[in-house]
């Protein structure tokens, strides 16, 4: 599933949310009018099992590095919990985003950011300074973005004065926020995309206290 990376952007009146559950979909990103991208995937028993335990550990965790596809042992991203049950599984699943990550956007190599998390690391709307980031968060919840019907941009970073989003005017109405399922693959475009330097995709951290596993992919 290859698709050519110079997709040029033409702005329309609402750039939308696509949602689907079929992989495929996340060529769906491409498409002019699609700022989000979301597949949701049924939940393996094992990987989430092995999640869970993962989860309930006190030591974080943080993986931070350029990988290239083709040559990186993915069984070696958590080395001291390779004896837990679960855990190839989990490598697996891991390895097969970064394979479709790399099939879209035609890579080689990408920047692979796994961590655990209690608080929100990002807890202001925000446009990421990326072309299209994927984002997958391993248990508990998701990330959150607007309907862009309902934002007020200009409320963005300093726009806000330093108010929290709730007050400051960007959400324009509370029901347009949604967050990704857990498991799911979500594709959110940043403002390096071609043509889309004014309109990415606006998404926070979800303001949650339980730890979540959290993947993101970029262009390496």
């Amino acid at each position: 599933m290859t698709v050519a990376p110079h997709y040029r952007y033409k702005p329309s009146t609402y750039v939308q949310t696509y949602c689907s559950d079929e992989v495929a979909d996340l060529a769906k990103i491409y498409e002019p009018d699609i700022n989000v991208c979301i597949v949701e995937r049924p939940v393996d028993a094992t990987l989430d099992d092995f999640v869970e335990h993962l989860l309930r550990q006190t030591s974080p965790i943080s993986f931070v590095e350029n990988v290239t596809f083709a040559s990186f042992d993915f069984y070696r991203l958590l080395p001291d919990k390779g004896h837990l049950p679960g855990y190839r599984a989990f490598c697996q699943d891991v390895a097969r985003l970064v394979g479709l990550y790399c099939d879209l956007f035609d890579l080689t190599r990408v920047g692979l950011r796994l961590r655990t998390l209690n608080h929100a690391m990002c807890p202001k709307f925000h446009v990421d300074s990326v072309t299209c980031r994927l984002i997958c968060t391993y248990g508990s919840t998701g990330t959150e973005w607007l309907e862009e019907a309902y934002i007020d941009r200009s409320k963005l970073g300093l726009g806000s004065n330093g108010v929290c989003d709730e007050e400051s005017g960007l959400i324009l109405d509370t029901d347009a926020i949604h967050r990704v399922p857990a498991y799911a693959i979500a594709l959110f475009k940043g403002s390096h995309w071609e043509g889309n330097e004014q309109h990415g995709a606006v998404h926070r951290s979800p303001n949650v206290t339980e730890p979540r596993l959290l993947l993101t992919l970029d262009f390496g």
